[in-house]
């Protein structure tokens, strides 16, 4: 669990800072909530650092630690959960931004583990407008092409939490934090309409939505390495000389 904080020194990212046009942050942001009976309280958490730990280590991009307890409102039902309101994580994501700012630090990246964090959207498309190099990654493209690449055989709208995706990253990455279960522990629920209204509850009782049976360590490292790939452009926009890129950093999350 040591690798979810990182390790740098503050000679570390001046040594890394001067060798980039522009210095780029990655902030993961994860959650703290259900994952059924299988799947720890901080699989967002553990997924957003798996993400943003691949890009570390393929690109000079200033890693930073991550935001542990977000927007999970929906998963209520359920103990263990703890939430923040919208109007805090804004707050907390900006606060950073503009701390990495006074820094020299231009460029921030928020890695969102948690699909449930609606606000991070509004977060990039604001400071966007504000003429600051913000972005929001994976977009659900992304996730897309490596559902793909990774042969994860459910799709993105039936895999939505603690499935496939969740199950075969953390099988990659933290199999020590894995529970017996995921194996017999497939639920599917695709019709979500009223999911703001009622609620997870609404949709499962075990807290599962998705087909975790499916997933292997294999999908979880090709996961995370077309990520990595796919981060690729958002790099390249956020370093770019040319002060129009920010206002094409609004990737939302869908």
């Amino acid at each position: 669990m040591s690798d979810l904080v990182p390790a740098d020194t503050t000679e570390d990212v001046r040594t890394r800072g001067a060798g980039v046009s522009r210095q780029v942050a990655v902030l993961p942001v994860g959650s703290f909530e259900q994952h059924g009976a299988f799947l720890p309280l901080a699989t967002d958490t553990l997924v957003a650092c798996a993400v943003a730990r691949e890009i570390a280590g393929a690109y000079p991009v200033h890693l930073l630690p991550p935001v542990t307890i977000s927007c999970s409102h929906e998963h209520a039902a359920w103990p263990g959960t703890v939430s923040i309101s919208s109007v805090t994580l804004h707050a907390v994501v900006r606060d950073i931004a503009a701390s990495l700012r006074r820094s020299g630090v231009e460029a921030l990246v928020v890695v969102n583990g948690h699909g449930g964090n609606y606000v991070l959207g509004n977060v990039v498309q604001e400071s966007s407008a504000r003429g600051e190099r913000m972005a929001l990654f994976p977009a659900p493209e992304d996730w897309e092409e490596a559902r793909q690449r990774a042969g994860v055989v459910t799709s993105l709208l039936t895999d939505m939490h603690a499935g496939e995706i969740e199950t075969s990253i953390l099988l990659h990455a933290h199999p020590e934090m894995l529970r017996p279960g995921y194996e017999t522990s497939d639920f599917v629920a695709d019709d979500r309409r009223h999911l703001l209204t009622l609620g997870m509850s609404g949709y499962t009782d075990s807290g599962v939505i998705g087909r975790a049976s499916l997933g292997s360590a294999e999908k979880g490292k090709e996961l995370l390495a077309s990520l990595a790939d796919s981060f690729g452009a958002y790099f390249s926009m956020l370093t770019s000389a040319d002060d129009g890129a920010a206002s094409t950093s609004d990737v939302a999350d869908g």
